[in-house]
């Protein structure tokens, strides 16, 4: 049986509108009142009716997540807290992916389409901040690192001091010919162009010279891309004694094209990653890696996307920074005995 409001004003000895006013979170309810009321909520399992709150509001009660590629694992382990982190706000959460293409980014900037949604979670790949300054007012959060500064709230980490100290892990373990896979020339490899910066700027502040010929581009950061950048370092006479991968797809991939030559992993060529995925803690050997912290990021993003919804949508953007931890593994420290 489904309680209505009614049922919690009578159980409270209370009116419907003092239990509106408590289920609504209206902050002027004396607190004896509050408690009976949500002894009352508790005991009749109440559950409010969404639908005809978000009518009233003129609101969906629905939010998008928008991003590059759901197969890679790092955007789906992050849709998955977004989605958590929302449904403690009572939303719905649709996920889209636009492959990184402008004219889709366009559109789901825009809105997807007309009071679909209440907001956007959005990480573009090919948008610039001016692309998204004429929208229609839909309320956004930005994800990565393609728009900086840009006209709406932001969520970030900090990839250059990410990349610096994964590849002082790889210095401080006396490697010295660390190479780096996954730059990108193009407008869209912002996230690239961060990495590498925190590469190079490691290996100076090591002393060591930095040299072209230990960087692989990846066109895409998926794991063939990896096995391909790997080979080719292999087969270029480049004889790197550790390598970091800009994300973990193209680190597995790496992991394989090592196996396939018979060199072996970390004795021969330490191998790390970036963004933390599930699969990395299962690889042989498990994978070293820099894991932002994905429930973080989620967490931030929903809960300035819900200030901007319930609250001023004229205030300046925000852009807020989310930890990220390094998480040393078999792959550049090797296997470690059982305590």
């Amino acid at each position: 049986m489904r309680h209505r409001l009614k049922d919690v004003a009578e159980r409270a000895g209370v009116s419907v509108k003092t239990v509106s006013n408590v289920v609504n979170g209206y902050a002027h309810v004396r607190p004896d009142t509050r408690a009976r009321v949500e002894e009352a909520i508790a005991a009749l399992n109440y559950r409010p009716n969404l639908s005809a709150r978000n009518l009233r509001k003129g609101r969906t009660g629905i939010i998008a997540l928008a991003v590059p590629e759901l197969d890679i694992p790092y955007f789906a382990e992050l849709a998955r807290h977004v989605v958590s982190a929302a449904a403690e706000l009572g939303w719905t959460v649709l996920i889209d992916q636009t492959g990184g293409g402008r004219e889709q980014e366009r559109v789901v900037a825009s809105g997807i389409t007309d009071h679909l949604i209440d907001g956007l979670i959005f990480s573009p790949l090919a948008l610039t901040a001016d692309d998204l300054v004429n929208l229609d007012g839909t309320p956004m959060v930005l994800l990565g690192e393609r728009v900086d500064r840009g006209p709406a709230d932001h969520v970030v980490i900090d990839n250059v001091a990410a990349a610096r100290e994964i590849t002082n892990h790889l210095v401080g373990l006396g490697r010295r010919r660390i190479a780096a896979i996954g730059s990108q020339r193009t407008p869209e490899g912002a996230s690239a162009r961060l990495r590498l910066d925190g590469y190079r700027s490691a290996l100076a502040e090591a002393g060591l010279g930095y040299d072209e010929a230990l960087v692989a581009p990846a066109p895409v950061w998926h794991r063939a891309d990896g096995a391909a950048a790997m080979r080719h370092l292999l087969a270029s006479g480049v004889r790197p004694d550790a390598v970091f991968c800009f994300n973990d797809t193209l680190a597995l991939g790496a992991l394989r094209a090592l196996h396939e030559t018979g060199l072996r992993v970390p004795e021969d060529v330490a191998v790390a990653g970036f963004d933390g995925i599930e699969d990395g803690r299962f690889s042989v050997p498990t994978l070293t890696t820099i894991a932002p912290d994905k429930e973080r990021i989620a967490r931030l993003a929903v809960e300035l996307l819900a200030n901007r919804i319930e609250g001023d949508r004229s205030a300046p953007p925000r852009e807020l920074a989310a930890p990220y931890r390094l998480e040393p593994r078999e792959s550049t420290q090797g296997r470690q005995p059982h305590p």
